[in-house]
């Protein structure tokens, strides 16, 4: 088969990896890809929210099946053009996209269905946002309803932070057009949870569960990004909180969506608080997390193209889904100065080395691009290290083990990914508490 693949960060090179292993697989592209993807078929440069080239390049390669990566494209329809012309897509239409391009459709939806979530208003004045969050008693969670990047929350456990974010979000516009509109929540406590399934809109497989670490520095602390790294399987979600999560958010979710539309085909990743009263829906995405798949796909045994293929042809029931029973870690290396800014042509070093004798560790490039003879920075979550081992402790000193022979100027990452489950045991997470939205 010919695949176009759609995006450019470490999940699309994960993916790009993922496809890679399958026989199936004649040829791949990617638009526009980085310098990861470029080494296991053909980057195609361009937007890759430039649904007309996307088009042509489907038409002119003669591709078999697009996966999309990120969530740009599936908010601007990439889905429904592709479905128009009569070419095979892997992802959800524009109208289910709306459960992450705008959270206030999201929360609206989980209202209406009873989906347990946090208490949540929504505002498009800074007067009113702030007239209500100085009732609160106790923190918030401040949200732009729209694409952030990742970046877009804000959690205050004091209501007065709750007052500046929405300030900094509706006037002060911190995060553009993305900040149009926000959630206030309620500050959920618990433990988080990340949980992926891939669906047809009728059966529903379950990837193992990720945990995720979004604050920039050691400890949970400093702001939010877009992740900075993982581990699997997390141990967070066992079977009877799966099938409470099933029977309460994902059959409803996606029932009421092939009500309204087509059927749900694709991703759908729900971003969950484990409470003492059950859980609870924090967010929704409609595609792989990001730097989750990096730690997901490398344990995955099935064929990921089989898996995507049964998705969109509305067969889903019939794969088994396989997973190696070793764990993985994921550290991601960012930019100095990142999430705010980072300095792009930086040369990156020890690439070779980082991979040179080890099957089982994975470089992933996110903000990367060729440049003459070599590899530079071109984002700001530059690479993800990848490891796998016989317990999430062997993984993770296996994934800082390489990640130390990588250099750029101002690389970044944590020391303390999977740091607390590798000290309580090597098999299962500890009981800990975050706060979060």
């Amino acid at each position: 088969m010919r695949v176009l693949l759609i995006g450019s960060g470490g999940r699309e090179h994960a993916i790009a990896h993922a496809l890679a292993r399958s026989p199936r697989l004649a040829a791949l592209f990617t638009l526009p890809g980085n310098a990861g993807t470029a080494a296991l078929g053909v980057n195609v440069p361009g937007d890759p929210c430039d649904i007309g080239l996307a088009l042509d390049v489907a038409r002119r390669e003669g591709i078999d099946l697009t996966v999309v990566g990120p969530e740009d494209p599936l908010a601007a329809g990439v889905v429904d053009a592709f479905q128009a012309a009569g070419r095979r897509i892997f992802g959800p239409t524009r109208h289910a996209a709306q459960l992450e391009s705008d959270k206030a459709f999201a929360k609206q939806m989980m209202k209406m269905l009873a989906v347990p979530t946090a208490e949540s208003r929504v505002f498009d004045t800074y007067y009113l946002a702030k007239k209500y969050i100085a009732t609160r008693d106790e923190g918030v969670v401040v949200k732009a309803a729209g694409l952030a990047k990742g970046k877009g929350v804000i959690v205050c456990p004091d209501p007065a932070d709750g007052i500046l974010a929405a300030e900094n979000i509706l006037e002060k516009k911190m995060f553009g057009e993305a900040g149009r509109q926000i959630v206030v929540e309620e500050l959920l406590l618990g433990r988080e949870a990340s949980l992926m399934v891939v669906t047809d809109g009728k059966t529903i497989v379950e990837l193992d569960a990720a945990q995720d670490y979004k604050r920039l520095r050691d400890g949970d602390e400093g702001p939010n990004t877009g992740g900075m790294g993982a581990y699997c399987p997390s141990g967070a979600i066992d079977a009877a909180t799966m099938r409470g999560i099933e029977s309460e958010v994902l059959v409803p979710i996606l029932a009421a969506i092939g009500r309204e539309a087509a059927p749900y085909c694709g991703v759908l990743y729900v971003g969950l608080m484990l409470t003492a009263g059950g859980p609870k829906v924090l967010e929704f995405n409609c595609r792989l997390g990001d730097p989750e798949t990096q730690a997901i796909l490398p344990r995955l045994r099935t064929d990921f193209l089989d898996l995507a293929e049964a998705a969109v042809e509305g067969r889903l029931e019939q794969v088994d889904v396989q997973w190696d029973d070793r764990a993985a870690v994921c550290v991601v290396l960012a930019s100095g100065g990142y999430p705010e800014k980072s300095t792009a042509g930086l040369p990156i070093s020890g690439l070779r080395d980082a991979a040179t004798g080890a099957e089982d560790v994975f470089v992933f490039h996110a903000g990367t691009r060729h440049e003459a003879d070599r590899v530079v920075t071109a984002g700001g979550r530059v690479l993800g290290v990848t490891a796998l081992g016989s317990s999430v402790a062997a993984a993770r000193d296996r994934a800082y083990e390489r990640a130390s022979q990588i250099h750029f100027e101002g690389v970044h990452y944590r020391r303390d990914i999977a740091a607390d489950v590798a000290a309580a045991s090597d098999s299962a997470a500890p009981d800990i508490s975050r706060s979060g939205g």
